[in-house]
């Protein structure tokens, strides 16, 4: 008996840890749904005997519901029950974490003394628990993966040793890099470096690098664009076989492609794009049909034509995802040959496009479409400016046309709004530079009826394609498609808003979706010119959830459409050029596509959008300290932007510059944080700093290092 229960025993100990396995596999992607081939062959237990434990061990795992049955023999881990979950880890500045994981709605908070060793990015397998009866927490048990292995930081070598630390630029890098002797790379100390890091051994305090470039001198402008590159994986250089590659493309029109499109070659044609721009993605047509409506043309430069699947052209593209735009340059998605000459609609030159056609009648309805490869001529490249000049004053070439399309815009945005789309109009800070990229101005981009109109048009295609390829007579089609959507905003960061705005005067209902959208727009309406203004506008956007690609077509909330795709900029985004291919696709009579493929394509597309959008944030932190820096010891009337435990951020709002005042700086009174009021309050004297309070400052420090301001209150 002695002996059978051992048996039993062993046995149960090796179903508890067969089951660990499991666990661990299907929490690296929780999403998924398993069945018993999969997770056998995740975890290398392969033969008939092995499997038999992986199907025992299952078993034992439904009975304790850490994984549910969703069909006969398929699987999927339960995130409430599991304990054990993989997401990825995001830091602070204060050391502490959060880690998301697909499928859960909160983020888990992880104490700076249980992140291990795990740093910004990396997948990880945490265990979880509730502290004092409080929210969910966790603890780090393992890095799966690391998100990123290249950081970028300054080389500081140990005085009279052979060794030295890169201390990285972000602080959400919360260790520095051990050197050793012969891993500098040619760097020397104080230099700006790109590290590698090589290992971690475990009860080391350090991991462990080697230098593989040196950026230059820490400070100087061009060692810091590339360090922001650098910090993101971003590249700012074409390999030679991409750039031999593009070089090599067919730039003709042969009147045997010519003969397969639609030749509107003399229909009027224009751009309107900013004046700075070479790569032009879209181009209008216009003209009137003999009933009495208007076909209005939405061509859109044809690079499915030039960069194919399976190319290196093709694989850069998909890699770079989307064209990144600096202060100071843009680092394209595709080589400058495409981007800013074959591909790009200049004017006086015939281009292959892709167009979106419509026609029209006054009141901007619909009343046919069609979409197809066609070739264009474009007459004119306006400006936005241009273009407004001509609906101010309704004179100068293609005014006429001008004003049309103007008039059927207002219409369509009309609509869209009474529909549900919210109206963010942010301006936009821009810099005026000089001939060796240093800021000597800033200024605000702001959106005219020039830019609303391209803005319409552009919405109208990317919408009736999206619908052209989900619908068959008002019914889906269950085509896969690349998708933009955008997830309803969250209700407490709703309920959160409602409650601070109403501490200015404001009311919001929330009771349902059209409500939200409307009082949205009317809060966004009635806050214009006021001196909340900025301040509102940034917590109304903060409510909103990101948007991102994928193939479940869930709508649009902030533009209130049902299906939405991007298909106006494959120039500068690989999502327009995946929906060129699969609309082609199905035009041609194919069948829809494997949706897995073109849902990782939609994630990858997804991330480098993050990627490129905080590269293009950092970059204006660091021309706006640079800016700043002639103003040292200026005072400037400010607006308090951010709350948080540790200081406050002051926006000045006629640069844009913000800055942070710590706590510990004010020295008049002790100020506690109150989150539930974006405030910090003095213990003795009461005294309070708002999200939304104007203060006088000083401008103390500019870090061009850290691209962070630090201002100080001013009595």
């Amino acid at each position: 008996m002695k002996k059978r229960r051992y048996i039993s025993q062993k046995n149960d100990h090796k179903l508890m840890e067969i089951g660990r396995l499991i666990l661990r596999f299907m929490n690296e992607n929780s999403s998924k749904i398993y069945n018993y081939k999969q997770i056998a062959d995740g975890i290398d237990y392969k033969n008939p005997r092995q499997r038999e434990l992986v199907i025992q061990a299952l078993h034992k795992l439904q009975s304790s519901e850490k994984i549910k049955e969703t069909d006969k023999g398929k699987y999927i881990v339960n995130l409430k029950i599991a304990g054990t979950l993989t997401g990825t880890i995001d830091f602070n500045q204060s050391g502490n974490a959060y880690v998301t994981v697909e499928g859960m709605k909160d983020d888990i908070f992880i104490h700076s003394k249980n992140v291990k060793d795990a740093l910004q990015g990396d997948k990880v397998l945490i265990v979880t628990y509730t502290y004092k009866g409080k929210k969910l927490e966790g603890s780090v048990l393992e890095v799966i993966e690391r998100g990123r292995t290249e950081f970028v930081g300054t080389l500081q070598v140990v005085p009279h040793k052979e060794f030295g630390f890169v201390v990285c630029d972000k602080k959400s890098i919360n260790t520095d890099i051990f050197i050793p002797k012969g891993k500098f790379g040619g760097a020397e100390d104080g230099d700006k470096v790109v590290v590698k890091m090589t290992e971690w051994k475990p009860g080391d305090k350090n991991p462990e690098g080697e230098i593989i470039q040196v950026l230059g001198a820490p400070g100087e402008h061009e060692t810091e664009i590339h360090s922001i590159l650098a910090e993101y994986g971003l590249p700012y250089q074409f390999p030679e076989e991409v750039e031999r590659d593009a070089d090599k493309i067919d730039r003709r029109i042969i009147d045997e492609e010519v003969a397969k499109r639609w030749d509107m070659r003399d229909i009027t044609t224009f751009t309107i794009d900013p004046k700075d721009a070479k790569d032009f993605d879209d181009a209008l047509s216009i003209r009137k049909l003999d009933n009495g409506n208007w076909e209005i043309g939405v061509h859109i430069a044809d690079v499915s034509h030039y960069v194919i699947p399976g190319t290196i052209l093709d694989d850069e593209a998909y890699q770079r995802a989307t064209s990144v735009y600096l202060v100071d340059r843009v680092v394209p998605m595709l080589p400058e040959v495409l981007s800013n000459d074959v591909c790009s609609l200049r004017p006086n030159e015939d281009k292959y496009t892709f167009s979106a056609v419509f026609e029209l009648n006054d009141q901007a309805e619909v009343k046919k479409q069609w979409f197809g490869r066609t070739v264009i001529h474009s007459d004119r490249r306006f400006t936005y400016e241009e273009a407004q000049e001509r609906l101010e004053t309704k004179e100068g070439d293609y005014a006429e046309e001008i004003l049309v399309l103007d008039s059927l815009a207002k219409i369509m945005r009309a609509e869209r709004i009474r529909k549900g789309a919210i109206t963010f109009d942010r301006s936009e800070v821009r810099f005026n530079l000089d001939e060796n990229s240093q800021p000597i101005g800033v200024y605000f981009k702001i959106s005219k009826d020039s830019n609303h109109l391209i803005e319409e048009f552009m919405l109208l295609a990317n919408r009736k394609v999206s619908e052209f390829v989900s619908l068959s007579k008002g019914q889906p089609t269950n085509n896969t498609f690349i998708y933009r959507v955008h997830d309803d905003p969250d209700p407490a960061k709703l309920e959160a808003l409602r409650d601070f705005v109403s501490t200015f005067g404001y009311k919001m209902d929330l009771a349902n979706t059209k409500k939200v959208a409307e009082s949205l727009n009317r809060l966004l309406s009635d806050v214009k010119g006021k001196g909340e203004e900025n301040m509102i506008e940034t917590l109304a956007m903060r409510s909103m959830s990101k948007a991102v690609y994928s193939t479940d077509p869930i709508g649009h909330y902030g533009l209130g459409f049902e299906y939405y795709s991007h298909f106006t900029s494959p120039i500068r985004r690989y999502p327009d050029l995946i929906a060129h291919r699969l609309l082609q696709h199905y035009l041609d009579g194919g069948k829809s596509p494997n949706r897995e493929e073109v849902e990782e394509k939609s994630k990858h597309c997804s991330s480098m959008e993050r990627l490129a959008a905080d590269a293009e944030r950092d970059s204006i932190k660091f021309m706006q300290v640079k800016f700043m820096e002639k103003h040292l010891g200026e005072t400037f009337m400010g607006v308090i932007s951010g709350v948080a435990e540790f200081g406050f951020w002051v926006e000045i709002p006629e640069n844009g510059a913000e800055g942070l005042i710590k706590l510990r700086d004010l020295v008049d009174d002790s100020y506690v944080y109150d989150k539930s009021t974006h405030a910090v309050y003095g213990s003795r004297t009461g005294k309070k700093y708002q999200l939304g309070d104007e203060v006088q400052i000083k401008v103390v420090k500019a870090n061009l290092i850290q691209k962070q301001l630090d201002f100080k209150i001013v009595d």
